[in-house]
């Protein structure tokens, strides 16, 4: 195949005169300028392809020359290979075609951690604790087998069949199941649970198709709990659907409020408002942030804190701002093209400056947590050329990101190399793991919910002291130092891993919140109602 025919020209010529740029809009010199840029362009692929020296790669070098080209526009215009796009939308989804279970790799075997609850893994009582040790009749163990391995292997199209050889405790010989494919819901809310007796509280971890029914379902069920105030955790949420979070936001506003609106040279500006529907439109709001809450997240937060609603606590968010859409090309790959800015209800870009180049956009974070954001927010200075105000003409900042209204700094002072080298080489996993060896039966005929193993599972002295002699056994010597500063958190995360194993991963953030120093500022702050009259809060 010539290089001429590789399809470069056809994408040049379509990201010049097709993606979403009205033919109108194009004045006589642009039409003179894109035309004299398709025809050198043209010019250098027929020199390539009559004259170069080796034979060249079409399907690379048509790649490389969209990616160079976008970036040049800004950070979040990208292009998408026809592989790359299943892969980056799945998570968005909401679900996957596969077995269901959740799995983790344990000496080159492949352990089930959990099987998703009414998933075709769970219908056929695979269980927890079960090792995968053939799949299609081939020894599933060893070197070979990764995380890639595993999920080559377990995912497919919805009705297709896979077979499977299980080792469980207690029985000699393999069991084989056969396991019929289908959709697998990937769930974006983490965590929910009570914090306190009239508090709430949510994690979501991302803005996918489901997050909208998931956090009213997580809203209803906490409402038959008593809850009448509610923290959002947005900690880490990079983002998702545009539609979703305005959606979600709609659930705490009144109707009518502008959440966002998005504008851009070509794109008039769009208004998106509050409905009638919310579920949490009265009650204190509490929506958590920090560095890397992005795009999504940002315009949650920047709507409620706009209109006064509830108060932002954390670090300033990331500053994700732009809106991208997506534009299919021939051969199903995608460019997602940036056409439109964010804008909050009182007018902030969200988006922060990326001027200087991608490199720089992302070094952002580490500029920052050089210069001392990250553990004062002294450190951080806004020009009065980007101030806003809310309706309660409480000052909010434009700039890039939101700036919280109660400052979070990160703690550090539980942190040592020794928790670094557990956590590295992956050592509070692998003893939960075979700690839960011959005891998950007994603890889950002892604990029949979390409730009655958070209250009535002691991880004392004695459980950190077999935790760090198993370490020392796996390479990673005591270290009293690192103990006097980690045992405490040592001890909860391991407790919160044994509980996400017996139950759900909701089930850990519960067990781990009261070593959550921000998690327990924010139920702090929930219950001062000074600061709420302070802000000027609608409740």
């Amino acid at each position: 195949m010539s290089l001429q025919r590789s399809g470069l020209f056809v994408f040049i010529f379509m990201i010049l005169f097709v993606a979403g740029i009205p033919s109108e809009s194009v004045n006589a010199q642009q039409r003179n300028d894109s035309r004299s840029t398709i025809q050198k362009f043209s010019s250098l692929l027929q020199i390539i392809n009559y004259y170069y020296v080796d034979t060249a790669n079409a399907t690379q070098l048509t790649e490389s020359a969209i990616e160079a080209l976008l970036k040049e526009l800004d950070p979040h215009s990208v292009y998408l290979s026809k592989e790359e796009v299943k892969k980056a939308n799945e998570p968005l989804q909401g679900n996957f075609d596969g077995v269901g279970i959740q799995f983790q790799l344990f000496h080159d075997t492949i352990l089930v951690v959990a099987a998703v609850p009414g998933g075709p893994s769970d219908k056929l009582g695979i269980q927890a604790g079960d090792k995968i040790i053939t799949i299609n009749g081939e020894d599933a163990f060893g070197k070979k087998v990764t995380n890639t391995y595993v999920m080559e292997r377990l995912r497919g199209p919805k009705g297709t069949r896979v077979t499977v050889g299980i080792k469980r405790k207690g029985r000699k010989e393999l069991i084989d199941y056969t396991i019929t494919r289908d959709k697998i819901p990937l769930n974006s809310v983490d965590a929910t649970f009570m914090i306190q007796e009239d508090i709430g509280y949510i994690k979501l971890t991302r803005f996918a198709r489901t997050s909208l029914q998931e956090v009213k379902e997580s809203i209803a069920a906490l409402k038959k709990q008593g809850m009448k105030n509610l923290i959002l955790d947005l900690r880490n949420n990079s983002g998702g659907f545009l539609d979703i979070a305005i959606d979600l936001s709609d659930e705490f506003l009144p109707s009518d409020k502008l959440i966002v609106y998005t504008e851009g040279l070509r794109s008039p500006r769009m208004d998106f408002k509050a409905t009638m529907r919310g579920s949490f439109e009265k009650g204190k709001l509490i929506v958590m942030v920090n560095e890397s809450s992005a795009s999504a997240s940002e315009i949650v937060a920047g709507a409620v804190q706009d209109w006064d609603r509830g108060i932002v606590l954390g670090r300033r968010s990331f500053g994700k701002g732009l809106v991208q859409r997506p534009f299919n090309l021939p051969d199903s790959s995608v460019v997602r093209l940036t056409t439109a800015r964010y804008y909050t209800p009182s007018g902030r870009s969200i988006q922060k400056p990326y001027e200087d180049g991608v490199e720089d956009y992302y070094a952002d974070l580490t500029n920052r947590f050089r210069h001392g954001e990250f553990v004062s927010a002294d450190s951080i200075r806004f020009p009065d050329s980007i101030k806003y105000y809310t309706p309660s003409k409480r000052v909010v900042y434009g700039g890039g990101g939101i700036m919280p209204d109660v400052f979070i700094p990160i703690d550090t002072t539980t942190s040592s190399r020794y928790y670094t080298d557990l956590w590295r080489k992956g050592l509070l996993n692998e003893y939960v793991i075979d700690y839960l060896d011959g005891r998950r039966g007994q603890l889950q005929a002892s604990y029949t919910d979390v409730a009655s193993f958070r209250n009535g599972f002691n991880a004392d002295d004695e459980f950190l002291k077999q935790f760090v002699s198993f370490a020392a056994e796996k390479g990673v010597p005591a270290d009293e130092e690192g103990l006097a500063r980690s045992g405490n958190e040592i001890k909860h995360i391991l407790k919160g891993l044994i509980a996400r194993n017996l139950f759900d991963v909701s089930a850990y953030f519960e067990i781990i919140s009261p070593i959550d120093h921000e998690l327990m500022q924010a139920v702090e702050a929930m219950n001062n109602e000074m600061l709420f009259r302070k802000f000027s809060i609608a409740m």
